[in-house]
């Protein structure tokens, strides 16, 4: 109940075309705590304001500024690694091509240097086959000497004195030469 009295007294109170609108002493009050506050504003909160505005803008331009430039500073970095790169590349290249130009010379070398070595071989192998041939040759000259003088001995019933013999073995191993050089 005290609670409808309380309401009724407020719409009761309200109501009134007066109570709706601000007093004129109240309007002079306003009018001059707003040309105060205007005033204040305007000569000290206001320019501050701009201030700080002004210098976060400087300090954002500034920090833009450096940014372009760290990146411009990036980026001639980055053109000089690649061209860094790119002779590193080019000396890799020519170092690779140097040693397979070293490598295929050392290799023709060493074919070259075996090639000789194999014709020297074959040259000693030769020699060694044409002296053995020579030695055998005058082994089987004087065996065949020797036997020929006793089939000759034999057959005559006489003995040849040395240098019959010798002469005999000569005339006839030139002979068996000669008919196999024919052949």
């Amino acid at each position: 109940m005290l609670v409808t009295k309380l309401a009724l007294l407020a719409a009761a109170a309200v109501s009134e075309k007066k109570d709706l609108y601000p007093h004129a002493n109240e309007l002079v009050f306003g009018a001059v705590a707003f040309g105060i506050i205007y005033v204040l504003m305007a000569k000290f909160v206001i320019p501050r304001m701009n201030t700080l505005l002004e210098e976060r803008r400087e300090k954002i331009q500034g920090e833009m500024e450096k940014a372009e430039g760290a990146r411009v500073a990036a980026d001639e970095e980055l053109a000089r690694y690649k061209e860094q790169l790119a002779g590193a590349r080019d000396e890799g290249n020519r170092i690779i091509e140097e040693a397979r130009r070293t490598a295929d010379q050392l290799r023709v070398d060493l074919q070259g240097k075996a090639e000789q070595e194999s014709q020297a071989i074959v040259a000693r192998a030769q020699e060694e086959i044409r002296a053995e041939r020579d030695r055998v040759f005058q082994e089987l000259r004087t065996q065949v000497g020797e036997i020929a003088v006793e089939l000759a001995g034999k057959v005559v019933g006489q003995s040849l004195d040395k240098s019959s013999h010798e002469r005999l073995i000569d005339e006839y191993i030139d002979q068996v030469a000669s008919g196999n050089g024919q052949n």
